[in-house]
């Protein structure tokens, strides 16, 4: 397998993954973005804890989607993270999902 052979695989990969995206984010109600990974969860239960002086998050997802391209299984039921980094979590407004099918 060449070097273009293999970009070319990633490429396509990557675009199988977002077309994936597209089709399944109406089935979620939150995204969840970390450091390392992007989620889709219908539930999402978000604590801060504390490790004496430290504060970390310990985050619960249920009925979720991993955007992980090297994942053979992207569909999830339970996610837990536990970071020292930042955590974004939306709800996803429905109006907002107009994503182009062009891709």
């Amino acid at each position: 397998m060449s070097a273009e052979d293999l970009d070319n695989y990633e490429t396509e990969a990557e675009l199988a993954l977002y077309r994936e995206y597209r089709d399944v984010i109406k089935l979620f109600t939150y995204v969840v973005e970390t450091e390392r990974r992007f989620y889709l969860a219908n539930k999402v239960d978000f604590n801060v804890r504390s490790a004496g002086q430290d504060v970390y998050f310990d985050v619960q997802l249920t009925d979720a989607w991993v955007w992980d391209v090297y994942r053979p299984t992207r569909f999830v039921r339970n996610v837990r993270i536990v970071t020292f980094k930042d955590v974004n979590v939306e709800e996803v407004q429905k109006t907002d999902l107009d994503i182009p099918d062009s891709m």
